[in-house]
């Protein structure tokens, strides 16, 4: 019997994991987390609540959450040899590549790394949380020659990340929007990160190692990296007027217009695209300046007529981490950061029912030649 396996490019439409934990019903229009819808879940609650929701199965009572809050901030702190290495790193290094190198570093620092159980990955997964925004942060600080930022126990998990990026304490409405950013990036279904990170982790490889091949799939431009590509176009253009002129010049040239159209969301508006829609309307109402909005939603309106195409999540949210006052390099950072929880999860789920990913191939070169002799 011959290969009767269909090749299918990219994977689109192919089945490759059960899981509990995320599911993009895109019939309904509903992502869901653990039965939850996460665009209500982002409405109503924070992404620690998220966080206890993807690694403990529930969403947390008020005593959960403190306790679990508590629980990070014993691991803010990176070891001081973590930043000693990211200090050796070349100025020209982009953020996702020392963020790359800090995740695996860590692993160093796990006395015990072999054990796979649940409960070890749980502490592993707190560990990771508590510590990639203060790599995220301080990696960036230290690539531009300034002094790591400590993190700050007295202030809340969001409020302490966006202060350790920006050297200021959030106001609440910065903190929250922030905190929202997080839960949306938190986890959704499949990506390539996530896939990779499963991949990884079916060969029972550790956590550090699934989540800093994570990272290297995150890099790229078609996945996270999407939302710095925004910002610096909207920096580019400065006007409605330019920047509509650029999208018509891009697409007269056939060029990829970043921040529109996706996968799994080929007809509508990706659902969390329009919570970041929101925040950026907020912003820009509190600082007196909407330029950012009319130039996005000049361009929303461009891609639907001229292509079909509707924004994803990294189109407005590049905006709302610009009005923060987070730099652009450190966006897809801060999108890997938010998806930790996420690929703990799935990492954890992988290894709970585990079966080694193999797939095959179909092969197109030659065959029946000989070597001479």
């Amino acid at each position: 019997m011959g290969n009767t396996t269909q090749f299918v490019p990219g994977l689109e439409g192919v089945v490759a994991v059960e899981t509990e934990l995320s599911f993009l019903d895109t019939a309904q229009g509903e992502i869901v987390l653990k039965g939850y819808d996460l665009i209500e879940l982002s409405k109503k609650k924070s992404y620690l609540d998220i966080v206890h929701l993807l690694l403990e199965g529930t969403l947390p009572n008020g005593a959960e959450k403190k306790a679990l809050e508590e629980t990070l901030k014993k691991n803010y702190r990176i070891p001081e040899a973590v930043l000693d290495i990211l200090r050796l790193l070349p100025a020209s290094t982009h953020p996702m590549d020392a963020l790359r190198t800090g995740v695996s570093a860590l692993s160093g620092y796990d006395e015990n790394l072999q054990d796979r159980s649940r409960k070890a990955n749980l502490n592993r997964a707190y560990h990771l949380l508590g510590n990639v925004p203060n790599i995220v942060a301080n990696s960036y600080h230290l690539l531009n020659g300034e002094d790591p930022i400590e993190p700050r126990q007295d202030l809340p998990y969001s409020a302490n990340f966006l202060y350790m990026i920006t050297g200021k304490v959030p106001s609440k409405r910065e903190e929250r929007i922030f905190d929202r950013s997080l839960v949306l990036y938190s986890e959704h279904e499949l990506p390539n990160s996530t896939f990779t990170a499963r991949v990884i982790a079916s060969t029972l490889s550790d956590l550090y190692g699934a989540l800093t091949g994570a990272v290297a799939s995150l890099k790229g431009h078609l996945h996270g990296g999407a939302n710095e590509a925004v910002m610096e176009m909207l920096k580019e253009a400065g006007t409605v007027e330019k920047f509509e002129e650029m999208l018509y010049t891009k697409l007269k040239n056939k060029e990829k217009v970043m921040g529109f159209g996706h996968r799994v969301y080929m007809k509508k508006m990706d659902p969390r695209a329009l919570m970041m829609k929101e925040a950026l309307k907020e912003l820009c109402e509190e600082k007196g300046d909407h330029s950012l909005l009319e130039m996005c939603e000049a361009g929303e309106k461009i891609m639907a007529q001229e292509k079909g195409l509707y924004p994803n999540l990294d189109y407005y949210a590049a905006p709302v981490y610009w009005m923060l006052g987070i730099p652009i390099p450190l966006y897809t950072p801060i999108f890997f950061s938010s998806r930790t929880v996420g690929l703990c999860a799935h990492v954890m789920e992988q290894h709970e029912n585990n079966r080694l990913f193999r797939p095959r191939v179909q092969y197109k070169g030659p065959r029946g030649l000989h070597p001479q002799d």
